[in-house]
């Protein structure tokens, strides 16, 4: 490898986000075990790790599908208000302890009503969740809604309503999540229709399982602002250009996408070449628990085993505020603070001394090819 290899205690003291975490795929083991006992819930496993063992927690599935049964485990224990919370938090904590400073949770609450409770109890249950960290924390985070793309359309439409009453109440966008093969984004068409006609982010899975065709039906028939994963994208150079000239984010999840077979292994991911040609690359965990990871690692992976020099991992980290579904103004703040600490690492990922301004030839800019100081525009 050409750079010198930044270890990864420098990736957890970076400010970053997490534009892609599952609420459902990110749960402490302890606390299943706990939640199990104190709701009368029956797991495959009665130790920590005996239901690492049974959820598959880091495990390559090969598919998409086969990762997600581990969800049927997790969700077990996700069936009241007080879960909801408790597991809202927690997350929202272990973000906080490696220095994520803005983090977009999402979840379907559709799928938290075994128990009989109403839609707005679980939107309000993880909102109070996510509300007391950041008042005990510090952490800011928002929350998007997700229909499931092989349950019904008319179930996503529901979502989409609920997304829609949330809005400036802690939801900030609507996706669409599930099985993707067999599942094209157009037949949820409506419920994306209800979101942007109410000015609602969307952002939609797509690329992972299927084929750049998922992407582009994301983009053109649903009107999707960020695509999540897009691993795909890469097999169809055309489409590859427009989401490059209109700068829709992409939000990569690595070591997610090698569990589920979407690439062979992480020396084998097309994130760096997106970046290279200009792409806007988020780095995200998709799942903390099942993939058993955090964002710090991701990056560390990225620039380990894809060969990605720290000033461009630099570069990634600011353009997960710079895509952050938040109002232009409080975007721009955090990215104004981001890029100032960014800037504050060499190149080798030391930490320079603090003697007045940064060098211009150090600042972080945009995108590969911005101006360093463009920060102050979140194009």
């Amino acid at each position: 490898m050409s750079h010198q290899e930044v270890p990864l205690s420098v990736f957890q003291s970076l400010p970053k986000t997490d534009l892609h975490v599952h609420l459902d795929g990110s749960l402490r083991l302890e606390t299943m075990l706990e939640l199990a006992e104190q709701d009368g819930v029956r797991l495959p496993a009665t130790t920590a790790e005996g239901l690492h063992d049974a959820i598959g927690v880091g495990r390559n599935c090969g598919s998409l599908e086969e990762y997600l049964r581990g969800f049927a485990i997790t969700l077990s224990v996700m069936q009241t208000e007080q879960s909801l919370s408790r597991i809202a938090y927690e997350l929202a904590q272990d973000a906080h302890r490696e220095n994520v400073r803005y983090m977009e949770v999402r979840y379907s609450p559709m799928l938290h009503t075994q128990r009989d409770m109403k839609l707005t109890q679980v939107v309000e249950a993880v909102l109070d969740g996510l509300t007391r960290a950041t008042e005990n924390l510090g952490i800011r985070s928002s929350v998007i809604l997700c229909g499931i793309r092989n349950i019904s359309p008319e179930s996503s439409y529901e979502m989409a309503k609920l997304a829609v009453a949330y809005k400036g109440r802690g939801v900030v966008g609507y996706d669409l999540a599930g099985a993707e093969e067999d599942h094209p984004p157009k037949r949820h068409k409506e419920a994306f229709e209800l979101v942007r006609n109410n000015n609602v982010n969307c952002t939609i899975h797509a690329g992972e399982a299927y084929g750049p065709e998922s992407i582009a039906q994301a983009i053109h028939d649903c009107g999707a602002h960020r695509i999540g994963h897009g691993c795909r994208l890469i097999e169809d150079g055309d489409l590859l250009h427009y989401v490059n000239d209109h700068r829709v984010p992409l939000e990569c999840c690595p070591s997610s996408n090698v569990q589920t077979g979407a690439v062979r292994d992480l020396e084998s991911h097309p994130l760096k070449l997106y970046f290279d040609l200009g792409l806007r690359v988020t780095i995200n965990t998709d799942n903390r628990l099942i993939t058993d990871t955090t964002v710090s690692r991701e990056l560390w992976l990225v620039h380990t085993k894809m060969g990605v020099s720290f000033p461009d991992m630099r570069s990634m980290v600011l353009s997960g505020f710079k895509s952050a579904f938040l109002p232009f103004h409080e975007k721009r703040a955090l990215m104004r603070r981001a890029a100032e600490e960014l800037a504050q690492y060499a190149d080798d990922g030391t930490r320079l001394p603090a003697v007045g301004p940064e060098p211009e030839s150090r600042r972080v800019g945009n995108d590969a090819g911005d101006a360093p100081a463009a920060a102050d525009k979140p194009n």
